[in-house]
């Protein structure tokens, strides 16, 4: 008789653990998170540009929008930090995807730290990944996988395992864990391909067969472009959209969104601008400049026209309310002189055609088109088409990275700086619909926001591994009109460019890594008044750098930035 009541009892917990389980998973929402690459500041609509970007725009009006959004200042470091929840030093990826032997430079996803996708795995996520990996240095067919999408979490990708190359015909491009070319993947065929069309056309059949497999379960989806990361490479009929918008050159363009962003409220009113990097009328090659930005235009509204597509699959499939989306870029934008230099040799006209199955093994000049035709680079080829690379160049980024200074690979503004867009119709308030949010915010906070909105928690164990502590706080109470409960400042470094930010304040320095590494002096900023980074208060506040700087050192101890895998002087 106790047997059977014994039984009972147990069956009847059972079915209600069972019911609340289905319930937890019913409320879930789905998460998505959107990254850029190489794009600046103000390079979409709703940030101050001229760049058409209305699904984005729509997002923002309909969620919240960040001002002061932090990344790493660097592409595959930035994949680490957000991936994971840690510093990039923490996760094993501290300066790129080499291994320095030392523990925070690997090159490497380390085995201490999850993934988002491996926790939300433990909660009943479904995983798919389509775009840009970047956190390995296996990147070779015959090589180890088990730092790849689907050994990390995922269990559908569609990418690229490095970090660049050809839109028209990208190197290390992935189905899964198998290499492929364009030409013979027997699941996408469209008629002409282009790689961000295709990261958005997977995204968008992954969602479509989970809604055949698995309709009742909730989605996670990272969605990693490399939009607008050099060459500058876009469809004609994209590029046509933005004839003549840039012809007036750099200032004039850079004043327009420094006046947007002032009547956008993302920035104070008497905010001032930074200097100005290069003088258009000085620019020697001004038709090819003007194309290389109605190129990077391009690429960008082409991006903005994907995400469109997925939001429009999960208002198909009656889940966008419930739909959690958030969109970042990696880094400030590029001023890397990549592809801008007129070749000093003649181009080869021997390259053999790759034909269906053969890889592309470069991913910048001198490389090759898959029919065998020599990519050109510098002044003589106009940017856009598969024979040609380019990087937009420095006098575009500063336009991209306005208000600020510096740029991609910089701990100033202009280098770490990301717009934050947060939409989810069910988790935000209408009240809160088009709010500014100007708390600070990191990618380490990605990791906690959505094990929070998802009721999941960090792993302590992970397999058989031990797990750091996760670094960052959850962003809901943001999203909702509250206080972050960040209980430390905010740090980076990275190339001994290095940076603490402790409420207004912001201590910064440049740094040299080369052969003859060297620190600069710290600079101090009032972040309130002075995101621009124009006066210097270091020599007024002499207590506040030493005790910032303080704070920075004992960080980097402990977040594996040191020992560097450099000698200092």
């Amino acid at each position: 008789m106790h047997v059977q009541r014994l039984f009972l009892f147990l069956l009847a917990l059972g079915q209600a653990l069972s019911v609340q389980a289905l319930s937890v998973q019913a409320n879930q929402p789905n998460i998505v998170i959107i990254m850029a690459d190489d794009m600046g500041f103000s390079d979409i609509g709703c940030y101050g540009s001229e760049i058409k970007t209305p699904v984005l725009d729509k997002l923002a009006k309909n969620g919240l929008r960040f001002t002061q959004f932090y990344n790493t200042s660097r592409c595959c470091p930035t994949r680490a930090s957000l991936l994971t929840g840690m510093y990039q030093h923490q996760a094993g990826i501290g300066l790129m995807t080499g291994d320095n032997k030392l523990p925070g430079y690997r090159g490497e996803l380390g085995r201490d730290v999850v993934t988002i996708a491996e926790a939300l795995g433990t909660g009943g996520y479904r995983r798919y990944m389509s775009g840009k990996w970047h956190v390995t240095k296996h990147t070779r067919p015959q090589g180890p996988k088990d730092n790849w999408p689907l050994q990390r979490g995922f269990e559908k990708f569609y990418g690229t395992i490095i970090g660049a190359g050809s839109f028209f015909d990208p190197a290390t491009l992935c189905r899964g864990n198998q290499f492929i070319t364009p030409v013979n993947d027997a699941k996408y065929q469209p008629k002409t391909y282009y790689y961000t069309d295709a990261i958005s056309d997977n995204a968008v059949t992954f969602l479509q067969e989970h809604a055949k497999e698995s309709p009742n379960k909730p989605v996670f989806l990272y969605v990693s472009y490399t939009t607008a990361h050099w060459p500058m490479h876009a469809l004609p009929e994209d590029i046509a959209r933005y004839k003549g918008v840039y012809d007036g050159g750099f200032q004039e363009i850079r004043a327009k969104r420094f006046a947007r962003l002032k009547e956008l409220g993302l920035i104070r009113k008497d905010l001032k601008l930074s200097p100005q990097s290069d003088n258009w009328e000085k620019a020697p090659n001004k038709e090819w400049d003007i194309r290389n930005m109605e190129v990077y235009a391009a690429m960008v509204d082409n991006m903005d026209r994907g995400i469109g597509r997925i939001v429009a699959e999960f208002e198909r499939q009656g889940t966008l309310d419930n739909t959690l989306i958030m969109y970042l870029q990696d880094n400030g934008a590029c001023a890397e002189g990549f592809g801008r230099y007129k070749s000093k040799k003649p181009y080869r006209t021997d390259y053999k055609p790759l034909g269906k199955d053969g890889f592309q093994t470069k991913i910048w000049p001198p490389m090759q088109t898959r029919d065998g035709r020599p990519v050109k680079n510098g002044p003589d080829a106009m940017a856009g088409p598969e024979d040609t690379f380019t990087g937009v160049g420095r006098g575009w980024a500063n336009v991209s990275n306005t208000p600020f200074r510096e740029y991609k690979h910089f701990a100033h503004e202009g280098g770490i700086s990301s717009p934050f867009i947060v939409s989810w119709p069910k988790g935000i308030d209408p009240k809160n619909n088009g709010r500014i949010e100007r708390q600070p915010g990191h990618l380490i906070d990605l990791m906690s926001t959505c094990l929070d909105a998802a009721g999941v928690k960090h792993p302590r164990k992970f397999g058989d591994h031990g797990i750091q502590p996760v670094e960052g706080v959850s962003l809901l109470p943001a999203f909702r009109g509250g206080k972050l409960a960040r209980k430390d400042a905010l740090y980076f470094d990275h190339h001994l460019n290095g940076a603490v930010r402790d409420g207004k304040w912001k201590l910064v320095r440049y740094g040299d890594s080369g052969r003859n590494a060297k620190l600069h002096p710290w600079q101090l900023y009032d972040m309130e008044i002075d995101r621009s980074e124009q006066n210097d208060l270091a020599k007024q506040h002499p207590d506040r750098v030493k005790a910032l700087a303080e704070k920075w050192e004992q960080w980097a101890v402990r977040a594996r930035v040191k020992p560097w895998p450099w000698k200092v002087d």
